[in-house]
């Protein structure tokens, strides 16, 4: 809930304060306590917030790691996140495209790939060009699938991407299996009033309703 991401906040900004005073201004550490509090953020919903620090992240990794750095990669695509979330799916895609081509080439922490496929999958599900949407979906599904253990919350996540996409293409039998899916996950590992729960309870609901209609 909001406090956990309060206490978080209050954690990586102490450690950025210690940080900022012992380090110099672009010490690849520096970046990884901003990209922390970009998730917080993120995760709030405060997204231009969350670029903000993603930036600065961004910027530091730019002067202090070479060109096809993983960390790179990961912060491409956290940038990318966050505009396809405030509706900039041109520039997002920019980012997360960006992202994969370090990731693809270059040996990588494959569930950080998965997320970035994932991005690129709700990104053109958002553009509504389904067919490039499900490519890339299934990718980090896969990844996922198999890196993570049955209850993982970005599981429950990925899930939750699945059936919104073929709730986009009017899949509603399909949208409902991955909806009760992430459903589930989310209980094993969320309070009731998570705001990732209650988003895949309603995603899930709409898709119960949907179903009712149709079949």
């Amino acid at each position: 809930d909001f406090g956990d991401f309060s206490k978080a906040l209050e954690y990586y900004e102490k450690s950025l304060k210690i940080r900022e005073l012992a380090l110099p201004p672009t010490h690849p550490d520096l970046a990884s306590s901003y990209s922390c509090i970009g998730l917080v953020y993120r995760n709030m919903g405060e997204y231009s917030k969350a670029l903000s620090y993603f930036e600065k992240s961004n910027s530091i990794r730019e002067k202090a790691l070479p060109e096809k750095h993983p960390n790179r990669a990961v912060t491409n695509s956290d940038i990318g996140d966050v505009h396809r979330l405030m509706g900039n799916y041109e520039k997002a895609l920019g980012f997360l495209l960006t992202a994969l081509s370090i990731q693809e080439n270059v040996e990588c922490n494959p569930l950080e790939c998965a997320t970035t496929y994932m991005n690129v999958g709700e990104t053109y599900r958002e553009m509504k060009d389904y067919t490039t949407a499900l490519t890339y979906d299934q990718k980090g599904l896969i990844i996922r699938e198999e890196k993570l253990p049955k209850y993982h919350p970005d599981l429950a996540a990925t899930y939750h991407s699945m059936s919104k996409f073929y709730f986009s293409t009017q899949e509603y039998s399909m949208a409902t299996k991955y909806g009760q899916q992430a459903v589930e996950i989310g209980q094993q590992n969320l309070c009731s009033t998570h705001p990732h729960l209650v988003e895949y309870r309603e995603t899930f609901e709409k898709c119960l309703s949907k179903r009712k209609i149709f079949y």
